[in-house]
Formats: structure tokens, sequence, C-alpha cells
């Protein structure tokens, strides 16, 4: 039986000649590949070659073979007839990679200028957004009774309601943390009682509103650009335009009305929370009493910080259901478009929320404190 293993022999003023089988299941091992690669002598496409000792040539052999010719035909070839129609065919098909373009300034600016224009494409369909909703605002002012009113309290329920448990357990943890890394240092400084200030005014005034909308953003907005996304590809989009029916109207209008309204509950359900373990925290930790805590709340955190907390929320719950409405309704009718903009959406209505976060802390600094 002749012996498959892919062999080549090069004897000094002779063709090279090759033996054995030269396949894809001989060249299964990486190993073999590689020694016969460093066995092909230098300058061989210019020697003579002589196939006919080879048993089995496929497109992978040929692809070595031709790759190692230097995929150009050698001088002098012997081989027989099947063995040539496939070297030909694994020549016809190979293809030179062109070359990794070098990046230079050129390409760089292009590359900014084409990220520039896709976000000013973004800004200018977001304003035409707040544009539609402002339109579709007074129009159920002005006929009310024909409102989608189904619809937004069912969104009130989804994204209000259940979002309940998981805003409430990251809230009282986020009280609990701060609780005990401000006792921390406060007990160096023997100044015990105002953990209350410290909790009162960082939660109420920050972290509550901020803690609520990054959850909504994650849940609930990615959800809004996902629903939406889904209407594209399954064309129900295309049939509310054939029908009529405003996007903005019954998609967009509902959806920023509910989170509207549900953002300043989640809210002050979120700031509740973290200020409930809180205060277990600094019973534990500080010895402060319940009663105590409660009582000194209203004169450390003013009225002022509550109602700047509302309004951030009002704000957030309409940029976060904005955003994720914008995003659904650029998603393409293809599965791939739909989990980009459902990750484009989360991300920038993250960003968003605490970009105006910031804004907020500079224009009402003096607010409050």
């Amino acid at each position: 039986m002749t012996d498959p293993t892919p062999r080549i022999e090069h004897p000094a003023g002779a063709p090279v000649r090759l033996h054995g089988d030269w396949t894809a299941a001989q060249f299964a091992h990486g190993e073999r590949v590689v020694r016969l690669m460093a066995a092909l002598p230098a300058g061989a496409p210019d020697r003579g070659w002589d196939l006919h000792g080879v048993g089995q040539l496929d497109h992978v052999g040929a692809q070595l073979l031709w790759d190692h010719w230097g995929r150009a035909w050698p001088a002098r070839l012997d081989l027989l007839p099947a063995q040539r129609a496939v070297l030909e065919r694994v020549a016809q098909f190979t293809v030179t990679r062109p070359p990794r373009p070098r990046t230079s300034l050129w390409t760089l600016f292009l590359a900014f200028g084409a990220a520039l224009l896709r976000l000013l494409g973004h800004l200018r369909g977001f304003i035409g957004l707040v544009g539609l909703l402002t339109l579709d605002v007074l129009r159920l002012l002005r006929r009310p009774g024909q409102g989608p009113w189904r619809d937004i309290s069912g969104h009130l329920y989804r994204i209000g309601a259940m979002a309940l448990p998981i805003t409430a357990l990251v809230g009282s943890l986020i009280g609990v943390v701060l609780a005990y890394l401000t006792s921390q240092q406060l007990r160096q400084f023997g100044a015990d009682a105002f953990i209350v200030d410290i909790l009162g005014v960082s939660l109420v005034r920050e972290l509550g509103p901020m803690l609520a909308a990054i959850l909504i953003a994650g849940r609930s907005g990615s959800a809004i650009t996902a629903q939406i996304g889904v209407m594209r590809v399954t064309d129900e989009l295309d049939a509310m335009s054939v029908m009529g029916i405003s996007h903005s109207y019954r998609l967009v209008m509902p959806r920023a009305l509910a989170l509207a309204v549900a953002m300043p509950l989640i809210s002050g359900w979120t700031t509740v929370a973290g200020l409930i373990g809180g205060m277990v925290a600094a019973d534990l930790s500080l010895g402060i009493t319940p009663s105590f805590f409660l009582n000194a709340l209203p004169q450390a955190v003013q009225v002022q910080n509550l109602v700047l907390a509302t309004a951030k929320s009002v704000v957030f719950g309409v940029l976060i259901a904005l955003i994720g409405c914008h995003f659904g309704l650029r998603v393409r009718p293809n599965t791939q478009s739909l989990g980009e903009g459902t990750t484009a959406s989360v991300v920038t209505a993250i960003t968003v929320v605490i970009l105006v976060d910031a804004l907020f802390a500079v224009l009402f600094s003096h607010v409050g404190i």
C-alpha cells in the first residue's frame, strides 16, 4: 500500500519530485504544513517539478504549491491532466489581497467629517422629533377625547409600576453604601449628626433622580427602541403610514407623556428607598436613631431641592423617551440594525442624562444649598 504522507525529494540537478497525497486530510495537522514548506528548496520555482508521484491532489495542496511558486507557473512542470486542471482552477480563483491603506492625516480628517455628519443627522432628527411632540401635545389639548389614553396608561404601568422593585433595591443599597462610607469620615471629627444632611441632600437632589433615570434608560429606553425597531422590521410602521396613522402621535407622544409622569414618581420612590437604607445604616454604624433621622431630615433638606429633583426627573423622562423613539424609528429592516440601534439608544440616553444633570448642577448651584 502506497504511503499517503506528502513528501518532497529534490536531488541536486534534478527536478523536485512530490510524493504522497497532497490533500486537506493530510494537512489537517499544522506542523506537517510547516515541515513541508520548510523542506521546499529555495529557488524551487525556477527548477523543474515532477508531480507524477502524487497520489491525490486537491485544492488545498494545489494552493500550497501555487503560493510557493509565487503564483506563477514554473518553467518546467511534469504532471497529469487532472492535476493540471486542479492547479488551473486554483490559479484562476486566487485573489491577491490589496495592501492595507496607511492611515494618514487626510483619512483621519475624512473619518472625523463622517462622524460629525452622522452626529448632525441625529441632532436634526431629534430636533424634528421634539417639534412633532410639541404639535402632538397641542393637538391632544385641543381634542383630549381623541387622545391615545389607553396607550399612555399601558406605558405608565410597564415603565412605572414594573420598575418599582429594581429601583427600590438599587436605591436602598446605594443609601447603605453612602451611609457606611460617610460614617467612617464623620466619626473621625465627631460630626455624626451631619450624616443626615449629607444623605438628605445627596439622595434627594442628585443620586435619587440620577439613579432612577439611569435605570429607566437601561430598562425602558432599550425596550422603547426595540419595540419600535421590531415594528420597522415587520413593516408595521409602513402599514401605519399607509393607513394615515401618525408615528409621532401614536408611538412617540404616549411614551413621552408616560415617562414624564412616571419619572418623578420613580425618582421619589428611589430617593425614599435610599433614605431608608441610609437611615438603617446610620443607626447601625453611628447609633443615629430613626426618630432623630426623620426629625432632622426636613431641616437638612430644603423644599427647593425636592422641586429641583422633580423638574430634573420630568426632563430626564422626556429625553429618555425621545431618544428611545428616535433610534427606534431609525432602525432599518434587519436584525443587525435593531441590535445596534438598541445599544446606541441606551448609551446615548445614559450619556445625555449625565450631561443634563451636570448642566442642572451648574445652573442651579445656588438653589437649596
